[in-house]
């Protein structure tokens, strides 16, 4: 099985490109979905960024407001490392989870879209990993037009993150989102060659026929060592 670890930043166009895996059949483990999941109201992320944050941070109804939990942590480097460590334990379990589910299915390429890749250290765990990059300038007014933001905000959001011009020397793949959609997707094209590539000797054992011939194999040799004893 081939895990392949795709990532960027905030206004880069990560999601265009892990809907175009979509629309190719590719299954996506989709990290922001996950996050969204681990902090529904009453589950154990809940509890301890509810206990962290305190009730300020709830809506009516009892869910978090994550734009308010957005602002609190954009604004506060602590608070966001805080907010990370507290969740990380249940995004990367639920992450495993659902790549058992495709592996189970007999999917054989898995992308795992996260933003958060090496700062989660996940990156040990994907290959070949991918980053969607894109020129400050036009990221700063991408964001800006996205979310209607004064560019001083979008700016500062931005560099509350990992600078993506550093993702991209830990890159395997980069894909420059800074044209149109057009040059975007022919490199994705070529990309998606290369992860849909035949899979290694050690990606094959992974997947789960390979786990099948593995265990075959073994129960064969067994039963022809049980009857050259007997």
């Amino acid at each position: 099985m081939r895990i392949v670890g795709l990532t960027g930043g905030i206004a880069s166009g990560k999601s265009t490109v892990s809907n175009l895996f979509k629309s190719h059949g590719v299954p996506v483990v989709d990290a922001d979905l996950v996050a969204h999941d681990v902090v529904r109201k009453g589950t154990g992320g809940w509890k301890k960024v509810v206990a962290a944050f305190g009730n300020d941070i709830l809506l009516e109804n009892g869910e978090i407001d994550r734009a308010r939990l957005g602002q609190i942590v954009f604004s506060d480097s602590t608070k966001r490392q805080l907010l990370n460590r507290l969740l990380a334990p249940y995004i990367s379990s639920d992450i495993f989870w659902e790549v058992m589910k495709l592996w189970l299915k007999g999917s054989k390429v898995i992308v795992l879209d996260i933003p958060l890749l090496f700062e989660a250290k996940m990156d040990k765990w994907t290959a070949p990993i991918i980053v969607v990059w894109v020129d400050p300038e036009t990221q700063v007014q991408r964001l800006v037009a996205r979310d209607g933001i004064p560019e001083e905000q979008a700016r500062n959001k931005i560099n509350a993150q990992t600078a993506l011009d550093w993702k991209k020397t830990k890159a395997d793949i980069v894909i420059n989102n800074s044209g149109t959609i057009e040059e975007t997707e022919l490199q994705f094209q070529e990309v998606l060659n290369q992860v849909s590539r035949p899979l290694t000797w050690k990606e094959l054992a992974l997947s789960r026929e390979g786990v099948f011939w593995v265990f075959l194999s073994a129960i064969v040799g067994v039963l022809v060592v049980q009857k050259n004893l007997k």
